[in-house]
């Protein structure tokens, strides 16, 4: 058999492979919403978004506010039930619209689930040839299933949390950076403010490191991309941006506590608020200081800087929620990455225990202090534990990053 065609038999069975695995993500997720309710996260903004495109009603308005609670509770929300309201920028109904215009939920769910699936597993592939990581294909189908199934990336898929398209655009964007297609990185920084508060400092970090390094092409792309947006915005919906100002003041109101001041006053009434804010300050003084002295970093460098502001971004007295630290993902690959590199011959059961500590460390934690209202309802102490891993991991590898002889991604 000539080699031509072998390869085009490889690249064929690829494909099939391919759509075998959506094929069964896509009937296995079809069966699991039609015997368990949720996916309130996509709830929202399907219906949103359908409201929107079939009847022209504004998605921050009451009525379609009223339409979601009565799907959800059978009723409207009742005073201290959350209201979901639709909070995102208006723009983010071009991500919702495909789903949208499928009638039936369930089926929408199912698709939107298997979307969320197939683009994690493509940002778990592409994080680990970013730091040209060479392990064997039994290990990166393990780092694959972790993505899927540790806490903060199974509870994204089952609520149909668009942080998971968030993650995917942020590691394109570091992607795009290391490999110098800036006009990439731009395009996808500007589209990850569909969800900002998650994405809020990393944003502000490549905007600075841009500015300090003379890309003048990322910032010119990303602030093209995202005035050309808002724009499209104001042409379809003209008040958006005050209506969504309205909802992004009001969204704490009917939230969980969604900053760590705000979980810790709940566990701790004493002195948690206080204790709260002085660890926002820390981490925002932190982040300050590794921009200021890692201003003109390069290669692992950066993804190391970038993935210490994704999780100590997460801390710093924005509006959020542990169902968006999905987003810290990357620094899990830094950590295994570096303790292979660090100890070729007992590398692995290194990672392996690190890696069962941030899996099932978060899971004890959800379980123990788990509460039943409408859906299972996370503990504000779910706050806590995978961001204190993280950044453990992150700080134990930092100096092998730091040091010059260590160069591996574009080496």
């Amino acid at each position: 058999m000539n080699r031509k065609k072998y390869r085009t038999i490889q690249e064929f069975s690829i494909i099939l492979l391919f759509i075998v695995i959506i094929g069964l993500f896509g009937y296995t997720n079809f069966q699991f919403t039609k015997s368990s309710p949720g996916g309130n996260d996509f709830l929202v903004h399907w219906v949103g978004t359908q409201k929107f495109v079939l009847e022209g009603i504004s998605p921050y308005s009451d009525k379609v506010a009223l339409e979601i609670q009565r799907l959800v509770y059978g009723r409207p929300a009742l005073e201290g039930e959350h209201e979901l309201r639709v909070a995102y920028p208006f723009y983010s109904i071009f991500l919702f619209l495909p789903f949208s215009l499928i009638k039936n939920f369930e089926i929408a769910r199912a698709f939107w689930m298997t979307f969320l699936e197939l683009i994690l597993m493509f940002s778990t592939i592409i994080v680990i040839k970013l730091v040209k990581w060479k392990i064997k294909p039994l290990f990166t189908f393990l780092i694959i299933a972790f993505s899927l199934f540790w806490y903060h990336g199974l509870r994204s898929i089952i609520n149909g949390n668009a942080v998971v398209v968030i993650l995917f655009l942020v590691v394109v964007c570091i992607y795009a950076i290391s490999r110098k297609q800036d006009e990439l990185a731009g395009i996808s920084l500007a589209l990850s403010t569909i969800k900002p508060q998650v994405a809020f400092a990393f944003i502000i970090f490549v905007i600075i490191w841009a500015i300090v390094n003379n890309k003048q092409k990322i910032l010119f792309w990303f602030f093209g991309t995202l005035i050309s947006i808002v724009l499209l915005g104001l042409f379809l919906l003209p008040t958006w941006p005050l209506e969504f100002l309205r909802e992004v003041m009001r969204y704490p109101g009917y939230n969980p506590p969604g900053t760590p001041a705000t979980a810790l006053a709940e566990l701790m009434p004493g002195a948690g608020y206080r204790l709260g804010l002085l660890i926002s300050a820390i981490s925002g003084l932190v982040l300050l200081a590794e921009w200021f002295f890692g201003r003109h970093s390069e290669e692992l460098k950066f993804f190391w800087l970038a993935s210490l502001t994704l999780v100590l971004g997460q801390w710093i007295n924005i509006q959020t929620d542990p169902g968006n630290f999905l987003i810290m993902f990357p620094a899990c690959i830094i950590v295994f990455r570096m303790l292979d590199d660090r100890w070729r011959k007992n590398g692995l059961w290194i990672i392996m225990s690190y890696l069962l500590v941030v899996f099932f460390v978060p899971w004890l934690f959800f379980i123990k202090t788990l509460d039943f209202g409408y859906q299972p309802v996370q503990s504000p102490i779910m706050f806590f534990p995978t961001p204190v891993l993280l950044l453990v991991g992150l700080y134990w590898v930092r100096w092998w990053v730091k040091n010059p002889a260590i160069n591996i991604i574009n080496s």
